[in-house]
């Protein structure tokens, strides 16, 4: 088995994603969480709110672990003792942003590979704006985040 990185912002975290992480723990072993850091970039939910939503709903995967990253990837994913970066894919639009991500990565870092898995069907429309759109119009998230952090949310959010 091997340690891999599973990064994104998780504003919030979702069904796909946890999905993703599941997939990935039973396939590659050790999964690192890595929630960037990224002061250009506004958030709904704080590093810390996010990182907890991410520690409750993935309580139940064997093999994960969750830090913040400030700074290139590839870099984090070496200090962390890592060779594999795991991304999932929803579209090509995904592949094709996820593809120059794998490229320059690999570019800076010979040793980094990226891995590259297929969303679930039923998760293939499902993206953190998309939550974060049914939130701001007061809509059900249930059934779009894992329901044990749907009440963080709405503590979150105010709602």
């Amino acid at each position: 088995m091997m340690k891999c990185v599973y990064a994104g912002s998780f504003d919030p975290i979702t069904c796909g994603h946890i999905d993703i992480i599941e997939r990935a723990a039973d396939s590659l072993g050790e999964v690192i969480i890595a929630v960037p850091v990224n002061i250009d970039k506004k958030y709904t939910f704080t590093l810390q709110q996010r990182i907890e939503l991410i520690k409750k709903a993935t309580a139940h995967i064997k093999g994960v672990s969750i830090c913040s990253v400030d700074g290139l990837l590839v870099d984090f994913v070496k200090e962390s003792g890592a060779s594999l970066i795991v991304k999932g894919l929803r579209t090509m639009s995904d592949f094709e942003y996820e593809f120059q991500m794998a490229s320059i990565n690999r570019t800076l870092s010979k040793d980094i590979d990226t891995f590259f898995m297929m969303s679930a069907p039923e998760f293939s429309y499902l993206s953190s704006s998309l939550v974060r759109e049914v939130i701001r119009h007061g809509g059900d998230i249930t059934g779009l985040v894992p329901d044990c952090i749907v009440e963080n949310i709405k503590t979150y959010i105010g709602g």
